[in-house]
């Protein structure tokens, strides 16, 4: 890990770290079929992950840079072009490691420049993620939201696993350095990683028919084993490297895990309104 002192602030970057990151009973009688028409729907599996219009959006609730200077039009611009090429690099096939020099190298600024933004990389990833994880309600959350009917318990699971794949492919690289960043002890990205999930979780406490309160309750606790399991089970359907390295290429399909969460998904939703109810 390569370190700087710039105004006075050691500014560090992992320039390996983004490098290593990647590329009911109703339920079995659809079977694959099934888990495939709710998984891909036309284009959303394919193209960009990020547009440069969320790089602009990443950018407007920003008045000031870091040397408390209020942003003009060209500081905008450059903060802007600082956004737009982490996205090309977040996107790019060429391996490239992921990191403020090359950041800067791609944006055709100085690293000083640079730091006129932002301060790490932490911080340049979080304003990327910013719109990404806006896009979220629309994404999965609001899928959780009605209450699901019992009838299509199943198929309501289904289809919110699905949806919660496609926002993961569709964000791959960058959920995946946010996670592997997490995994290293950032704080920050940690504190990113939690408060991701923390709506899910509740949301399906709701589901369960759970009282959502600060107290740690069953309905709580089976929440968050299941969605442990299946954030872990899309990020490995996700990894655009891990076939590669476990010789999975041939046989390798990134939709085998959509039924078995769900199913677990559904017989954990049950047994909680269940129990609720006697």
């Amino acid at each position: 890990m390569g370190c700087r002192r710039h105004r006075g602030i050691h500014r560090c970057q992992d320039a390996g770290l983004a490098g290593r990151q990647g590329r009911g009973t109703g339920l079995r009688r659809r079977g694959v079929t099934a888990v495939r028409k709710f998984a891909v729907r036309e284009g959303e599996l394919s193209g960009s992950s990020l547009s440069p219009e969320a790089a602009a959006q990443a950018d407007a609730g920003v008045s000031h840079n870091l040397n408390g200077q209020r942003l003009g039009r060209k500081g905008r611009v450059t903060r802007e072009r600082i956004l737009s090429a982490t996205v090309e690099l977040l996107e790019s096939d060429d391996g490239e490691p992921i990191s403020l020099s090359a950041v800067a190298r791609r944006a055709s600024l100085g690293m000083s420049s640079l730091y006129n933004y932002f301060g790490d990389l932490t911080e340049l990833l979080l304003a990327v993620l910013e719109p990404v994880m806006a896009t979220a309600e629309d994404a999965y959350l609001s899928k959780l939201r009605e209450r699901w009917p019992e009838e299509e318990l199943g198929e309501r699971c289904l289809d919110f696993v699905s949806s919660y794949h496609r926002f993961w492919a569709r964000h791959s690289r960058l959920l995946h350095l946010r996670n592997s960043m997490a995994d290293q002890r950032d704080r920050r990205m940690m504190q990113h990683r939690v408060q991701s999930s923390q709506p899910i979780i509740a949301l399906i406490v709701t589901q369960m028919d759970g009282a959502n309160d600060v107290r740690p309750s069953p309905a709580t606790s089976m929440a968050t084993m299941l969605m442990t399991g299946i954030e872990r089970s899309v990020t490995i359907a996700t990894d655009r490297q891990l076939p590669e390295i476990m010789g999975w290429e041939a046989s390798y399909d990134e939709f085998r895990f959509l039924e078995p969460g769900a199913r677990l998904m559904e017989i954990a939703i049950r047994d909680v309104r269940d129990r609720t109810r006697s």
